[in-house]
């Protein structure tokens, strides 16, 4: 069997061309519409190549008709379309599902992050880099500066117009998707020689924080055939202002409370740190620190495990940084290319990334869920975090107040959970 050949193998699809969903109750049917998208590449009409591994149908549906009200929420109107039809200016291939689903959870932090220049990362539907700069150029480089072994086949969005300058310093790396509102003159040539690389642009980014605070339904399926319902998640806390300092008063009516607040540059990365949390699968941890993320640590269970692996991936994505940039090889291939030389250079390398704590001191800490005792934010603190934000709401939570009143750490609480499954 010639298994490179299922994935460029474009899989034949019986979806229908329209979709229907009705919400019926109270004497009242509230219909959504939706049509199956398609693109003509090599002039081919396809919609997605497959779903989520070749061989399994799939096809991409946009909301073209139809209002949902039910309670006191209202879904976002048809006519807002994102990743659900993106314009394929190049594209050597149809896209599979992950390229779409990526996209779109790269435009759902992005929503957040819009007053500055920022760029998201996505592999497997997590952001594996996010920055913001005072340009995309910067930003770009300190979002694959935080995981450029992750960012390697991934999804790279942008929330400007993309330069010449940022697409050249893309095109040094191989992607599979990149993201923007508008390319700039002398962008297109660049990427030309990149000729699987597909390339949205999404229009409807130029006003991508209208798209702060809506909601669409959110359908899980289950594999006896049922559906799970609920509206989308969307972070409440998205100021700085609506932080509020840790505190909780025990059964006992003694009050702990957080001794030092953040400084405004802790403010600004708790909060940065908070928004880019909304698409990360849980349960997760992240530090953060300068506007850009150190160390994402996705999907684990237990929260101190994932403290730990969010820790140990800023040392190792640091090590591997310094070695492409003092050697321009990957650290894992040091010993294959150089040989007992190569050897030298990661014990050089290790003892620099040990003394500098893989870049964690002065970190924020962000934690998507309650710590329900000090241990996970002890983690963070060993490597010198010195803010944390997180929901609040353990009956613990006075020992995680006391932990960091111990060691001079400030802590906010968002008074809300932000898991993402």
């Amino acid at each position: 069997m010639d298994y490179k050949a299922a994935y460029k193998k474009i899989v034949e699809e019986h979806f229908t061309d329209t979709m229907e969903i009705s919400f019926i109750g109270n004497g009242q049917r509230q219909t959504l519409k939706y049509e199956k998208v398609s693109w003509v590449i090599d002039g081919e009409q396809k919609g997605l190549r497959y779903g989520e591994n070749p061989g399994q149908e799939a096809a991409v549906y946009k909301l073209v008709n139809g209002n949902l009200v039910l309670g006191d929420v209202e879904m976002l109107k048809p006519g807002n379309t994102l990743a659900s039809e993106p314009e394929l200016l190049q594209s050597g291939k149809h896209p599979g599902k992950t390229n779409l689903t990526d996209a779109d959870n790269a435009l759902n932090i992005l929503r957040y992050l819009n007053d500055k220049p920022c760029c998201v990362i996505v592999k497997h539907n997590n952001p594996c880099g996010v920055a913001v700069g005072d340009s995309l150029q910067e930003a770009y480089y300190k979002a694959n500066k935080a995981d450029r072994l992750a960012a390697f086949g991934g999804c790279i969005a942008v929330n400007r117009e993309l330069d010449a300058d940022t697409a050249g310093m893309i095109a040094e790396n191989y992607a599979e998707v990149v993201v923007a509102p508008e390319f700039a003159e002398g962008v297109m040539d660049i990427f030309a020689e990149k000729k699987n690389l597909r390339v949205m642009r999404i229009r409807n980014m130029s006003r991508l924080s209208d798209f702060v605070a809506q909601r669409v339904v959110d359908l899980k399926s289950l594999i006896d055939g049922g559906i799970v319902a609920q509206w989308s998640f969307v972070p409440e806390t998205r100021s700085v202002d609506m932080l509020r300092p840790a505190e909780t008063v025990r059964k006992d009516g003694t009050v702990h409370r957080i001794k030092r607040l953040p400084t405004p540059a802790e403010y600004d990365d708790l909060l940065f740190g908070w928004l880019v949390e909304s698409g990360v699968t849980s349960n997760s941890v992240l530090y953060v620190k300068d506007g850009v993320t150190v160390g994402i640590g996705t999907g684990e269970q237990d929260r101190v495990g994932v403290a730990e692996i969010a820790r140990d991936k800023a040392y190792r994505k640091l090590a591997d940084w310094i070695s492409w940039e003092r050697h321009a090889q990957p650290y894992n291939n040091l010993e294959l290319k150089f040989g007992n030389e190569g050897l030298k250079f990661k014990a050089t390398i290790d003892e620099e990334v040990n003394e500098r704590k893989g870049g964690l001191p002065g970190c924020s800490m962000v934690s998507d869920a309650f710590f329900p005792f000090r241990d996970g934010a002890e983690v963070g603190i060993r490597e010198g975090v010195s803010a944390i934000i997180q929901p609040g709401g353990s009956i613990r939570d006075w020992d995680v107040i006391d932990c960091c009143n111990d060691a001079g750490v400030a802590m906010v609480f968002t008074g809300q959970r932000s898991f993402k499954h």
